[in-house]
């Protein structure tokens, strides 16, 4: 399934498994989507803005006190505009505040502001990932209607391996198809006569 003129939304924070989005961003291009970036300043320790720029087209958004963006709302009209989010890698904290609702930079503001699908591929350590605090807010975002990707068993950047690893780009890739091609047979009925 082609992506065309779909709108993604891909909010990246600080996790090592930054430097695979890149690629993310040019299947989706490829397929034809619209793809906008907004990245956590632990992001940009990873992966820059200015390559996630040339991946995606668009201005990379950072700042929830940009002056020029926020004079007419930009996280709102960030929200509004995207079909679905996607929060690639989630990191823990990040998790731990979207369930809080704690808004304290421009990527968990505009999650707070959105009507549209929220998608989190989560990647951290195993031990990370099995903490009960960790386990208690994936079931409470789950409660909220947040759709879980991942994370995976696999080789860790720490060493390790276990169930932490974020799902490839290509995985995610087909995650998105697949979440499209529900969307546009939401609400269909189908009668099959014989």
């Amino acid at each position: 399934m082609n992506l065309q003129g779909k709108n993604i939304l891909l909010g990246i924070t600080g996790g090592i498994a930054a430097y695979k989005i890149p690629e993310l961003v040019r299947l989706l291009k490829k397929a034809g989507a619209n793809v906008r970036v907004v990245m956590t300043h632990a992001a940009q320790q990873f992966v820059t803005p200015l390559t996630m720029q040339s991946l995606s087209g668009e201005p990379v958004r950072t700042e929830l006190m940009d002056p020029e963006q926020e004079s007419t709302m930009g996280h709102i009209e960030l929200a509004r505009w995207a079909d679905v989010i996607l929060i690639a890698p989630a990191t823990a904290n990040f998790l731990s505040q979207m369930t809080h609702g704690i808004a304290n930079d421009l990527l968990t503001t505009l999650c707070l502001a959105a009507d549209s699908e929220i998608i989190v591929a989560p990647a951290m350590n195993h031990v990370m990932w099995r903490h009960p605090a960790t386990q208690v807010n994936v079931e409470t975002l789950k409660g909220f209607g947040v759709q879980f990707e991942g994370p995976v068993p696999g080789d860790l950047a720490c060493g390790e391996t276990g169930q932490g690893r974020m799902q490839e780009p290509e995985e995610l890739f087909v995650a998105l198809q697949h979440y499209f091609s529900q969307s546009i047979l939401s609400g269909v009925n189908v009668v099959i006569t014989a």
